[in-house]
């Protein structure tokens, strides 16, 4: 996919002009879809999972109509900002980095367990080679632990990386981990401790667009004061998942 560098201030007008085109119209809502449960496309090639259902509920509540985008992981942040779509909705973690490149809403998935998953549980988790999904927080830590860092552009593969021997563990999201592993037959375990990384899970927004950042802080506010929010990550995460 190519890269367009553009001006701060062409940038900014490209923005602008998204924003007012889609406000009071279609909100297109940015996700991946391949990473479940959060987000992944069903039989239908439709966009499903968590975050489907959370975000066709803030839309109602904000009163947005809203479409669904599918953007591959890597490119997600720069057509954001470029006005490819509206918000990121998918699993991204808000952290000061990404903070300083775009805007994010409240979370609404709490800070949540990072975790190692290998096809033994004293696999080499500082020495070895730890397979991540590109642009991670999960990559980013692994880059620092000492281990070699192997990068892929999906969880899937990286999955696949550990499968085949290529690497001695995979490092991502715990919840994300969760049903791989338990899908795996004993081919796959936990290794190691939790890491606890980011602030939870928000929407990414463009920096500019400060009215549809205060329609969703306050559509996921009403979603975790009814208990709605709770119960959808129960849903899709199971009774043990940390909930607001």
């Amino acid at each position: 996919m190519k890269k367009i560098i553009l001006s701060a201030t062409a940038l900014a007008m490209m923005a602008g002009a998204a924003f007012a085109d889609a406000h009071g119209k279609t909100i297109r809502m940015g996700t991946e879809g391949a990473y479940p449960p959060y987000n992944f496309l069903n039989d239908s090639g439709e966009v499903d999972g968590f975050e489907r259902e959370v975000g066709d509920e803030l839309c109602a509540r904000a009163e947005l109509t809203c479409e669904w985008v599918t953007n591959e992981w890597d490119s997600i942040i720069p057509n954001l900002t470029s006005g490819n779509y509206d918000t990121i909705i998918a699993g991204m973690s808000i952290t000061d980095e990404r903070d300083e490149v775009i805007d994010f809403t409240q979370n609404y998935f709490p800070p949540a367990a990072s975790a190692y998953a290998a096809k033994s549980a004293d696999a080499d988790l500082t020495g070895g080679v730890i397979a991540a999904q590109t642009s991670t927080i999960q990559a980013g830590y692994v880059a620092e632990s000492g281990a070699t860092l192997l990068e892929f552009a999906t969880y899937d593969e990286t999955v696949a990386a550990v499968m085949s021997g290529e690497a001695d563990a995979v490092f991502a999201d715990k919840d994300a981990l969760a049903p791989t592993v338990e899908e795996s037959g004993g081919e796959m375990v936990f290794a190691g401790d939790d890491v606890p990384l980011g602030g939870g899970i928000g929407l990414g927004l463009r920096e500019s667009d400060t009215e549809l950042k205060e329609k969703f802080d306050a559509a996921i506010q009403s979603m975790k004061d009814d208990g709605s929010l709770n119960e959808l990550i129960v849903k899709w995460f199971g009774a043990d998942a940390k909930t607001f």
